[in-house]
């Protein structure tokens, strides 16, 4: 299954039900929310910085993971959401082997 990391950041109301809830309170949430879609939540953080929740989940297609996205970011309680597709290193290999018939712009 395709792995994602995560990365969000919390809205003012977002804040709010953390606060009120707890910090655990929302990761079973998220791991729920992910395994509803078939997936499993891999890693769960609370960060400093730029994110303010930092995860990887394994997630069974590039549409749970959009739909899953969508839906949180629907929700109101993230002001940010990012999504990266995580490679193996089996799988770069396999990438480098792919030949690619491009002609770049001549100048």
């Amino acid at each position: 299954m395709p792995k994602y990391l995560i990365q969000a950041k919390i809205s003012h109301e977002g804040l709010k039900g953390t606060m009120a809830e707890g910090g655990s309170a929302r990761h079973t949430a998220v791991k729920k929310a992910v395994t509803s879609m078939g997936g499993t939540l891999e890693s769960f953080y609370y960060a400093f910085g730029e994110n303010d929740i930092v995860g990887i989940a394994e997630m069974p297609s590039n549409a749970a993971m959009a739909s899953f996205a969508s839906n949180v970011a629907l929700a109101g309680t993230v002001s940010a959401f990012a999504t990266t597709p995580l490679l193996e290193p089996s799988e770069v290999d396999e990438a480098i082997t792919l030949k690619v018939d491009y002609t770049p712009p001549q100048a």
